[in-house]
């Protein structure tokens, strides 16, 4: 296995896409909040793959979940601020559409994963 085989996987992919999409929007934010809702943003925008390479790269399956659920809690927490910069008028109600559809289509890309990851637990009777 490929030290870096996170990078094959579509939730990796899709995280990182998602990243940059939430990139792009906070170009759009006022020079005031650069260091406020933006730095936030940011910080669990990038924690979404990040979580997704850190917890593949664990040998305990167990592990792997639990850095798919931090992922997961991370793309909650973009989606709320990104409901808040929406209504702050920071973005548009387009742009939070757009940046909740692709969440949607991320999380479920990375249940997937988690499915498959706990299969392999079921499967050996224990952990990997």
């Amino acid at each position: 296995m490929s030290d870096f085989f996170y990078k094959k996987l579509e939730a990796y992919k899709q995280a990182k896409e998602f990243t940059i999409f939430v990139y792009s929007l906070l170009n759009k934010f006022p020079a005031y909040e650069q260091y406020a809702i933006c730095d936030q943003l940011r910080r669990a925008a990038v924690s979404i793959p990040s979580n997704i390479a850190e917890g593949m790269g664990r040998m305990s399956v167990k592990e792997r979940i639990h850095f798919l659920e931090i992922s997961y809690a991370s793309i909650m927490e973009v989606i709320c601020q990104l409901d808040i910069s929406c209504s702050l008028g920071y973005i548009s109600e387009t742009e939070l559409m757009n940046a909740e559809s692709l969440a949607a289509t991320l999380t479920k890309v990375m249940s997937g994963l988690r499915k498959s990851l706990e299969n392999k637990i079921n499967n050996v009777g224990g952990e990997e």
